[in-house]
């Protein structure tokens, strides 16, 4: 269908009870621009899938919204369209919790009459999660998550019935154990339209926390030039993730408590109540039964909460679910950075068996990345692993270390490294023994977070 100028279109609609209104009850992210990629108009769940606020980018070219890799790749906005073909393909994104999402992307060009392109419509959606290509007897998969030990597959087996209820559930377990990716694989077998949002208590500071989960109204707050929804109305019809949720301040648990009630949202500075249908789901790798005894969580919240409780038990208790894991995750960065790496050295195994991963699957997985790109061969061997890995208490008796001299006594020369490749070996080795965290990462470096950010951003870490 032709239109004779689809921007004046969209300005004369953009309003809430004309475009905007409109483009929020879709099921998918959407956002319109202009030919040149300036973002015009993005809906709610736009929003809840980038991390990004309709007051942040409107106005701005799409690639700086997005931040997706095929912004770098062929991207017809960028380059001029060479016909006026419908793309659609998969790509990744980097939200704003600097998390790489996996996407269903669709561009489509706003034809006028006379021919020309004079605006563009993008929409989104998060691309189904992938399992192993090649599933061993006995094997269970759920997304990126996988196993065969007794707990794990029971876990895996109660997942498509529990999808199907509203009822809240709590996900317990250490840090690093996939709470966050079994929270998100159940909202994905559910059948909820509505967006999958998530909230770490622990990142923000008590009154941006509260904005976040419930929203404020214009000037209600220092700096509040424009309301906010909040992310109980950006979920509705999904399902809210409550990271965390031992941080959460007792006043804020009174709070989340009445909305788990009435389902009412009451925003900072507003008289207006606004009902949403939002499925709880809360992750905390603290002892909350602990913490109700310590008069630090409500035992009300919890009972409240603890309808459905599963637990994922830490790496070290889940036996040759090692060996599967490690061996999927060689297989998964051996394709990503096309790397001809195909197993393991026995020295490295026995490290890996003896070692007791505090960080989790999260952290074999970080040390995992880290091996496959340092690793020159076709096998990881002990000097691909970071240091801390090599030098620390409890090693294996039977372990031979890489030697450090020659036979005559000599330092054994090693070829010089550039500054870059120094600086990439930093903040690999850092985020291997963080466990990931990014935060502790540049603090154990001793650079800001938007430094590290933008250092991995130039070295390609994810």
């Amino acid at each position: 269908m032709a239109i004779a100028d689809p921007a004046a279109l969209i300005r004369s609609l953009s309003n809430k009870q004309g475009l905007a209104a409109l483009l929020d009850v879709l099921p998918l992210a959407v956002a319109i621009m202009d030919r040149d990629g300036t973002l015009l108009a993005v809906n709610q769940n736009y929003e809840s899938l980038t991390g990004v606020t309709g007051d942040q980018v409107l106005g701005i070219r799409c690639l700086h919204a997005l931040r997706s890799d095929y912004c770098m790749r062929n991207c017809p906005v960028l380059a001029g369209w060479t016909d006026k073909r419908t793309r659609t393909l998969e790509a990744n994104i980097i939200n704003r919790d600097r998390e790489k999402v996996s996407v269903h992307l669709t561009l489509a060009p706003l034809v006028a009459e006379d021919g020309s392109i004079r605006g563009v419509i993008e929409t989104l959606m998060p691309a189904s999660a992938h399992v192993l290509d090649e599933i061993v007897s006995g094997v269970s998969g759920l997304g990126e998550l996988v196993g065969r030990s007794p707990e794990v597959r029971k876990i895996f087996a109660m997942t498509p019935s529990i999808a199907q209820t509203d009822s809240p559930v709590l996900i317990t377990g250490e840090t690093g154990t996939g709470k966050d990716m079994l929270a998100e694989e159940i909202h994905k077998e559910s059948d909820r339209d509505g967006p999958f949002v998530k909230v770490n208590c622990g990142a923000l500071p008590v009154p941006l926390l509260e904005a976040e989960l419930f929203g404020h109204a214009k000037n209600a707050l220092p700096g509040a030039d424009h309301a906010k929804p909040g992310r109980l109305r950006m979920a509705h019809g999904g399902t809210l993730f409550i990271t965390e949720i031992g941080d959460l301040p007792l006043p804020l648990q009174t709070k989340l408590l009445a909305y788990m009630d009435d389902h009412a949202v009451r925003p900072i500075g507003s008289t207006k109540v606004v009902h949403t249908d939002v499925r709880i789901m809360a992750a905390s790798h603290y002892d909350l039964e602990d913490m109700v005894r310590r008069k630090r969580f409500r035992r009300d919240l919890l009972y409240r909460l603890n309808v459905i409780r599963l637990h994922l038990p830490p790496l070290r208790e889940r036996g040759e679910d090692l060996l599967l894991l490690q061996d999927h995750f060689l297989k998964m960065f051996q394709v990503r950075y096309g790397k001809k790496v195909d197993r393991f050295s026995k020295n490295v195994e026995t490290l890996l068996r003896s070692y007791e991963f505090p960080g989790n699957i999260r952290e074999l997985r970080n040390l995992i990345e880290y091996a496959v790109n340092f690793c020159d061969t076709n096998v990881v061997r002990m000097r691909h692993l970071p240091g801390y890995m090599l030098h620390g208490p409890n090693l294996p008796e039977n372990l031979s270390l890489p030697p450090r001299a020659t036979e005559t006594g000599a330092v054994r020369a090693a070829p010089p490294e550039r500054w870059e490749d120094v600086q990439r070996k930093m903040i690999l080795e850092a985020l291997v023994k963080t466990g990931g965290r990014k935060s502790k990462a540049a603090e154990l470096l001793g650079w800001g977070r938007s430094t590290l950010w933008r250092k991995m951003k130039y070295f390609g870490i994810e």
